[in-house]
């Protein structure tokens, strides 16, 4: 693969993940306000309208897009409802085994698999790989030809440097919020920092739907 074909590929690949992560955010909201008739947070770092297991999800389809764009629309749809459903299952399982929450529990539905993932789910997952493989993605790929690939790069660069730093306090954050819960004091500055920039009712505000597996 040229240099340029690689270059092409990971900035696509930001992208697919930053409109994957963002479309997730938008319905996430729409659901929380018609479940609870008001808006309720569902970010999934601590700043900026981004929800990565969507963001992941899109990703993922991606990878396999090339093996599966001009198969029939209901082979793209097993194949990415899959997909889809590993991404929800890993993201659930990681949060759990990292910080003791979960932020979704589907152990009241019919065909669940540990309550992280299910068949309804799965189907909601394949209904948006080929909405993603038949429509997103060429229009992704429509602009991405018509852009400056350079004054894209810059951008994309700083996004890149900023989601990172989400990502990372994000983390920290939700790490030092489960020691808080464990009883463990605060044994260094990142801690004390934590503790008064992102207390308790800043991390449930924020992540409201989370569920705390620890007690």
């Amino acid at each position: 693969m040229k240099r340029k074909d690689v270059f092409k590929f990971i900035l696509v690949i930001f992208w697919v993940f930053i409109i994957g992560s963002i479309i997730g955010y938008g319905v996430e909201t729409v659901v929380a306000i018609v479940q609870n008739g008001h808006f309720a947070s569902r970010q999934g770092l601590l700043y900026g309208p981004l929800i990565p297991v969507y963001g992941v999800g899109l990703v993922a389809y991606y990878l396999v897009i090339s093996k599966i764009k001009d198969e029939s629309y209901l082979k793209i749809f097993l194949i990415t409802m899959v997909l889809g459903g590993i991404v929800e299952y890993l993201f659930s399982f990681f949060q759990e085994k990292l910080f003791g929450t979960v932020s979704w529990d589907y152990s009241n539905l019919l065909f669940n698999l540990n309550g992280r993932t299910s068949l309804l789910h799965c189907l909601y997952w394949g209904t948006g790989g080929v909405l993603f493989v038949k429509f997103v993605y060429p229009l992704i790929e429509k602009i991405i030809s018509k852009l400056d690939l350079f004054g894209l790069k810059q951008i994309t660069i700083i996004l890149l440097v900023l989601l990172t730093f989400d990502v990372g306090i994000s983390c920290v954050a939700a790490n030092r919020q489960r020691e808080r819960i464990e009883g463990v004091a605060a044994n260094s500055s990142l801690d004390r920092f934590c503790d008064e920039y992102y207390p308790d009712e800043v991390m449930d505000y924020i992540y409201s739907n989370k569920i705390n597996k620890l007690n």
